[in-house]
């Protein structure tokens, strides 16, 4: 509780301390005057989304693969031109320092190893995005804050949708009270993954927890940049219908929270369920995404009106956003300050499931 009001107090500072720091005075030499990124980690996310959103990009580029698995790299290597100098395994990755054509190392790990390769590459002079959840507890986002910072180098946390066009929109709604003040946020992002055989399903020293270390975090984001406000309190409960799967971890989990100006929102995540919305109600009327946090799809409604907003590469979007932010040294928007605010709530979320009572933030 101390660690999560300490933080909230000095918030605006840290961000302000670690977000825009200087680059440095490195110059880029790249394809196409673009960044290099090398992705670490080349499970399904990587394959499937974010390398063939870098081939969509207009300011970064894939240059490089970091792998565990050497059978996955002569496809890879075919498959984008990736050449050998550029190919590294997680023994020889700290060499990556002496390559100017890789300038972000994207980390596409389970959640407990994010800070050991966050540390190693800013060390290694590389800038940094970090997959969400940021880590598996605030002290290793703090750790991993520190180390960016101390390397003078930028780190981004995979927010996909604040970069993302129907997203955007409810942040402008939120701070230009369009429709008047919000009153009630509800989301759900859930899905039946009960089965699963993966690290998300099956280790907790790897995830973190349950639906609310892998999906959850989306309910929780959207009424942060939905309401542009942080939380105040949070209560909470946690369930379990099928004791022999996901050990460690729970099954599906609700909270609600209280905000400044009497904002409130109920969310929910589970692994026994179907849900994938955000419902924001105002003084005024409502508005909706449903299907809200998909790669692709996703549909607005204002008023029973469609927002008629066309949809567009998430990742490409956000990877840009990052590339472009280390060029002028601007603000991150998924920023690693943001990433520790949401695990001081999901520590926040937990505790309060735990306890049966109100926490405070």
């Amino acid at each position: 509780m101390v660690n999560r009001r300490n933080f909230i107090k000095t918030g605006t500072s840290l961000a302000l301390g670690a977000s825009i720091f200087p680059s440095g005075s490195r110059s880029y030499r790249t394809r196409n005057d673009k960044l290099g990124v090398a992705l670490l980690g080349l499970g399904g996310y990587a394959s499937g989304q974010l390398a063939p959103a870098l081939q969509e990009t207009q300011h970064c580029y894939l240059a490089g693969i970091v792998t565990g698995t050497p059978s996955k790299i002569p496809e890879w290597q075919e498959k984008y031109d990736i050449p050998d100098s550029n190919v590294y395994n997680y023994d020889n990755f700290d060499d990556i320092a002496s390559n100017d054509a890789i300038d972000v190392v994207y980390i596409v790990t389970p959640n407990a190893l994010h800070l050991p390769f966050a540390v190693r590459a800013a060390e290694a002079g590389k800038h940094v995005i970090c997959e969400k959840p940021m880590e598996i507890s605030s002290d290793r986002c703090r750790e991993m804050i520190a180390a960016c910072k101390k390397a003078n180098r930028k780190l981004q946390i995979g927010y996909r949708c604040r970069y993302e066009a129907h997203h955007k929109q409810l942040m402008q709604y939120a701070r230009n009270e369009t429709f008047g003040k919000i009153k009630v946020i509800d989301s759900n992002f859930s899905f039946y993954g009960v089965n699963g055989s993966n690290w998300r399903f099956t280790d907790p020293e790897l995830s973190g927890g349950g639906p609310l270390m892998d999906i959850g975090i989306y309910s929780l984001e959207a009424t942060r940049y939905g309401s542009g406000l942080d939380p105040v309190s949070v209560t909470a409960q946690s369930y379990k219908s099928i004791p022999d799967k996901l050990p460690g971890m729970e099954e599906s989990i609700f909270w609600q929270m209280e905000f400044p100006d009497g904002v409130v929102a109920n969310c929910g995540s589970s692994y026994v369920a179907r849900s994938n919305y955000v419902h924001i109600s105002t003084e005024k009327g409502w508005y909706r995404i449903e299907p809200a946090f998909s790669y692709g799809g996703l549909k607005g409604v204002v008023n029973g009106e469609p927002m008629n907003i066309a949809n567009h590469n998430q990742q490409a979007a956000q990877m840009d956003a990052f590339a472009l932010n280390i060029r002028n040294n601007t603000p991150i928007l998924g920023s690693g300050e943001e990433g520790l605010k949401d695990m001081i709530y999901i520590e926040g979320i937990y505790e309060a499931a735990r306890s049966e009572q109100k926490v405070k933030f």
